[in-house]
C-alpha cells in the first residue's frame, strides 16, 4: 500500500467519509492523483461510494469512505481468569462484543492452542466466518513487547515468541500488546477529531499500568516496555510490590493496595457491610470492595479515596514532567466515579505546577471494561495496514 494510499485510510478513519477535494487538500496531491488513488481502493474493496453531501452552494461532491465488509478484526484482551472478546468491521465500528470468557491461560502451548479454539468458536458464533478475519489483537497483563512478540508474563519459550503462537494457531496476523496500552488506543480512537494529540491513559485496576500517546502516536520506549508507572519508587511504607521492589506506587494506589488497605480496617474493628464476608471466608476479593462501594459502604469509599489521593499525587508529577491535554482513568476501580476523582483533582491542583496543569484535562474511560478488546482490534487494524 502506497503512502498515498494510506494517507487516505488515515483520513477517513479519524474524519469519516471524505471528498475527492478532501483527500486533495488534506493530502497535498492534485485532484486527478487523489481521484485515481480512490478509484484504486474502491476496486481493492476498501473503500466505498458513500453519496453525496450538502453543501452551501453548486453542485454536491460524492464522498468517499470505508467499506465496513472489508473484511474484520479481533480483539482479545486476557485478563487473570477471563478474556473479552471484541470483533471489529473494516470502518471500526465494534459488531460483537462477549464478555467474562472464563479462562485461565497458562505459559504452555496446550494452554494457548485451546484459548486459540476458543476464540475461533465465539467468532463463528458471532456469524462471521473466519477467512473474513484479517487480523488479530491479543492484549495481555505485565510487560510486552509487541515489535518481537514476547511477554514475561507469558513466557513459553527463548525461541518461540507469543505472538508466533498465537498466530500460528489462529492463522491470521496477530499483534500482542500490554493491555494499557491496548486500552489507551481504544480511548484515543474513540474520541475522533476531539482526540488531544498528547495524552495518559491510566489503568486502575488489580495493578496500576499506564499507556501515552505523544503527538498521536503509541510511546512504546526503547525496548518496548513504557508505561511502568505502577512501579514508580515514589512511597515510603516498606510494602513489598509484586515486582519484588519497596514502594512502587502500586502499593499505594491499585485494586491490591484497596483489598489489602480495607482488611487492615477490618482487622483493626471497623465496621463495614465486608466485614460478614471477611468473618466467613477469612479473606475478600476487589469485586466484594467494590460492590461495597457501588452500595455506599463508609469503609469502602473512604478506601477509594484514600486511592485516589496517592493516585493523584502519582497523576501531580506526570502532568509536571509531560504536560498532557488530556489524562484518562480506566480500570475496574473507575466505579468510584466521585469518591476517587474528588481526592484526584485536589492532589493534582495542591501537586501539580498550575501553570503546567491548567490546560489538563482529567476524566473517566468511555469505553469502560471493552476499551482494550476494542483498541486490540483497532491496533490490529492499524498493523495490518502498516498505518503506524
Amino acid at each position: 500500500m502506497t503512502d498515498e494510499q494510506k494517507g487516505i485510510i488515515k483520513q477517513c478513519i479519524r474524519n469519516g467519509a471524505c471528498s475527492i477535494a478532501d483527500f486533495s487538500r488534506n493530502l497535498g496531491i492534485s485532484v486527478p492523483t487523489a481521484t485515481k488513488i480512490v478509484s484504486n481502493l474502491i476496486e481493492d474493496g476498501f473503500l466505498q461510494d458513500c453519496g453525496k453531501v450538502g453543501t452551501s452552494g453548486g453542485r454536491r461532491p460524492n464522498t468517499y469512505g470505508l467499506n465496513p465488509d472489508a473484511g474484520y478484526f479481533v480483539g482479545v484482551d486476557i485478563a487473570r481468569q477471563h478474556f473479552h472478546i471484541a470483533i471489529s468491521d473494516f470502518k471500526g465500528e465494534i459488531r460483537f462484543y462477549i464478555q467474562d470468557i472464563p479462562f485461565v491461560l497458562e505459559a504452555n502451548a496446550d494452554s494457548f492452542r485451546v484459548m486459540c479454539r476458543q476464540i475461533r468458536q465465539q467468532v463463528s458464533a458471532s456469524g462471521i466466518d473466519w477467512s473474513k478475519i484479517l487480523g488479530v489483537g491479543i492484549s495481555l497483563t505485565g510487560r510486552v513487547n509487541p515489535e518481537k512478540g514476547f511477554s514475561l508474563s507469558y513466557f513459553v519459550s527463548d525461541d518461540i515468541p507469543l505472538g508466533d503462537i498465537f498466530q500460528r494457531e489462529l492463522e491470521a496476523p496477530v499483534n500482542i500488546e500490554n493491555d494499557s496500552r491496548a486500552m489507551t488506543y481504544g480511548e484515543y480512537m474513540s474520541l475522533g477529531n476531539k482526540a488531544d494529540e498528547d495524552m495518559i491513559f491510566i489503568n486502575l485496576s488489580w495493578g496500576l499500568g499506564m499507556g501515552i500517546i505523544v503527538d498521536g502516536h503509541l510511546y512504546y520506549g526503547k525496548s518496548g516496555f513504557s508505561g511502568e508507572i505502577g512501579h514508580f519508587p515514589m512511597l515510603d511504607n516498606d510494602i513489598i510490590c509484586r515486582c519484588g521492589k519497596i514502594g512502587c506506587l502500586e502499593t499505594g494506589a491499585s485494586g491490591s493496595a484497596l483489598t489489602r488497605w480495607i482488611k487492615e480496617r477490618l482487622k483493626e474493628g471497623r465496621r463495614s457491610s465486608l466485614w460478614q464476608i471477611y468473618k466467613e471466608v477469612g479473606d475478600i476479593s476487589l469485586q466484594n470492595v467494590l460492590d461495597a462501594v457501588e452500595n455506599e459502604d463508609v469503609l469502602a469509599i473512604e478506601g477509594i479515596g484514600q486511592i485516589g489521593e496517592t493516585l493523584g499525587r502519582g497523576i501531580a508529577g506526570l502532568i509536571n514532567v509531560f504536560n498532557p491535554g488530556l489524562v484518562v482513568i480506566g480500570g475496574r476501580l473507575i466505579v468510584g466515579r466521585d469518591y476517587l476523582m474528588l481526592p484526584i483533582r485536589a492532589a493534582v491542583n495542591k501537586l501539580s505546577l498550575s501553570k503546567v496543569s491548567a490546560d489538563t484535562k482529567i476524566q473517566f474511560s468511555r469505553l469502560g471494561r471493552s476499551a482494550a478488546a476494542k483498541g486490540d482490534c483497532l491496533l490490529s487494524r492499524a498493523k495490518v495496514l502498516n498505518l503506524l
